[in-house]
């Protein structure tokens, strides 16, 4: 994986191993694996706990690190009575904005020093890598203390101007919800919630924001609105109105993103992206609950640093990164592209 740059390794009994590469699920040349060659393999990098988890639970999840090489996001899951194994690479090198071909506004969100950026998208659309490039600026540029609060670990920093822990869920502490609880007493300046997947780490973000700090999380959403939509429906109906307040004051910037095949040899693959930036127009539709409206004000926004994806596919179509046929297939709108 490491020498062919793979984005994700598959491993199913019976079945030659594959790769995704550039996008794309490749066989190997290579034999098909036994389950019992799989499972031999997997629990040499698993200790106890985990293996008993994996016997009892029917999958888990734990990264891997290669030496001093790449880290591996690995999942072991039970389908069909067998073992299979999804494994995702996560690059030692953390590149930065214009290396990852993001927009130059992402650099000043990361220099905040409060309120909630949230990070949206489908599994493996460059969340993570986003999220890694925005820490590892204020972590060269700010003497303050940046804790993590992961399932598994993924990029891995080095102390530089700032100071970093991080805390793996199931490793380090049992559950989101103890790490949570224990996160103001760590005296944090910024603070990453690995994924916001319901009402406790969403509501544990947003107390933080309120309190003075600088918080990133990912969500599962496909642009600004629904992204706001996904939010206030991990909570009842009774306490929206006061989420939704506590948006209007905290929230700093959304940020979704589709990773998409590139034209270049060097560039396989790159992010169109839809940047909304919380300025006070965006904060007044939240708060009207108007959120439908959001996507008009970026479309008039762009220069404060905002986008949207047909204009991120345009840019990218115009540049040759992208072929024409990927950025209609991405478009949310074609005939607006």
């Amino acid at each position: 994986m490491v020498k062919h740059k793979a984005s994700d390794l598959h491993l199913k009994a019976d079945t030659p191993p594959k790769f995704r590469l550039k996008g794309s699920i490749r066989n190997l040349a290579a034999e098909a694996l036994t389950n019992a060659e799989i499972e031999e393999m997997m629990f040499e990098i698993m200790n106890e706990r985990q293996i008993a988890r994996y016997h009892e639970k029917g999958s888990m999840d734990f990264a891997y690190q290669l030496g001093d090489q790449d880290r591996f996001r690995i999942n072991i899951f039970r389908q069909r009575g067998k073992s299979s194994v999804a494994a995702r690479r996560v690059p030692r090198e953390i590149l930065d904005f214009n290396q990852l071909h993001l927009p130059p506004s992402l650099g000043k969100l990361a220099d905040l020093h409060q309120g909630l950026v949230l990070l949206a998208g489908i599994t493996g659309s460059g969340k993570s890598t986003t999220i890694a490039a925005m820490l590892e600026q204020i972590n060269a540029t700010r003497a303050c203390h940046i804790v993590t609060v992961e399932d598994p670990i993924e990029f891995l920093y080095d102390d530089k101007k700032a100071f970093v822990n991080q805390r793996e869920i199931g490793l380090d502490v049992q559950n989101f919800g103890d790490a949570l609880k224990f996160l103001m007493r760590e005296d944090p300046d910024v603070i990453l919630i690995g994924e916001m997947r319901d009402q406790e780490t969403f509501g544990a973000a947003l107390a933080a924001a309120e309190t003075g700090h600088l918080v990133f999380g990912t969500i599962h959403a496909s642009n600004a609105s629904s992204t706001i939509t996904r939010i206030l429906e991990l909570f009842p109906e009774e306490a929206r109105p006061l989420i939704r307040t506590s948006l209007v004051f905290n929230l700093q910037a959304i940020i979704c993103l589709k990773l998409l095949p590139g034209l270049q040899p060097d560039i396989p693959r790159l992010p169109a992206c839809e940047i909304m930036i919380a300025n006070s127009t965006v904060r007044k539709l939240i708060a009207e609950e108007r959120d439908n409206e959001i996507g008009a004000v970026i479309r008039g926004s762009y220069h404060e640093g905002m986008i949207d994806f047909t204009e991120s596919l345009r840019q990218l179509t115009d540049k040759e990164l992208i072929s024409v046929k990927t950025a209609y297939a991405a478009a949310p709108n074609p005939d607006e592209l």
